[in-house]
């Protein structure tokens, strides 16, 4: 795999992971997985995955765990978190807590599985 299919890969692995866990939030909260309700959901949480990236300077090692995964994690919580409050969207504690647990697993644990099969 080329090195721009590979940053392509892992931005889409990451988009993906931030919507499943807002379309898995929206879900469990009976809210309604349209999306539009998806989106609105996203968009603070992606934009800090777009910092993140940036930060990380993601491209130079997309599917590293560290430092790139966790600054991309750190990132996308910290950033959305900000953005919701902003909004006066929640930002209870619980989904700080909630968020930061899924986001990890999401967006670290894909990393790791890559990091798993391509030293086996």
């Amino acid at each position: 795999m080329s090195k721009r299919s590979t940053v392509l890969a892992a931005v889409t692995a990451d988009v993906v992971a931030v919507i499943v866990f807002c379309a898995i939030g929206r879900r469990s909260h009976a809210e309604g997985v349209t999306l539009d309700g998806v989106a609105q959901t996203a968009w603070p949480f992606l934009t800090g995955t777009l910092v993140g990236w940036l930060a990380a300077r993601g491209w130079q090692r997309p599917t590293a765990i560290t430092p790139t995964g966790l600054i991309i994690w750190v990132c996308t919580v910290a950033i959305g978190m900000v953005l919701r409050k902003a909004t006066a969207a929640g930002t209870a504690f619980s989904f700080v807590v909630v968020a930061s647990l899924t986001t990890a697993i999401l967006l670290l644990g894909w990393r790791a599985g890559a990091t798993l099969l391509t030293r086996g």
